[in-house]
């Protein structure tokens, strides 16, 4: 089967996508077992003259690291989280059709 140039481009276009998403997946797997093993740490963590020292870098490596996740789930979803693109476009042929329904009943 041959595909055509622009088939082509979609083709790799959709599987840098996926890539992404697979890295992202990835990204925020990784971030919950240390999330879950950082916190762990601070639960357990006693009494002694590095106390603090290590409360700090814990603390300061989950704010920072939560920063990077949410970076990264922005550039991989572009913002779109909640509402797609393919959400809209379907809400727009719907009240396209709706309209074009009510035009007709009227007329």
């Amino acid at each position: 089967m041959e595909l055509n140039n622009n088939q082509k481009q979609l083709l790799i276009y959709a599987k840098s996508k996926v890539r992404k998403l697979q890295v992202f997946y990835l990204h925020l797997v990784l971030y919950t077992i240390i999330l879950g093993l950082l916190l762990y740490n601070l639960y357990v963590i006693e009494e002694g003259e590095y106390k603090i020292a290590i409360i700090w870098l814990n603390l300061s490596t989950i704010a920072t690291w939560s920063i990077f996740i949410a970076i990264h789930a922005w550039s991989v979803f572009k913002g779109r989280l909640l509402f797609k693109k393919s959400w809209e476009d379907r809400k727009i042929k719907e009240f396209i059709k709706v309209e074009a329904t009510e035009k007709k009943l009227w007329e």
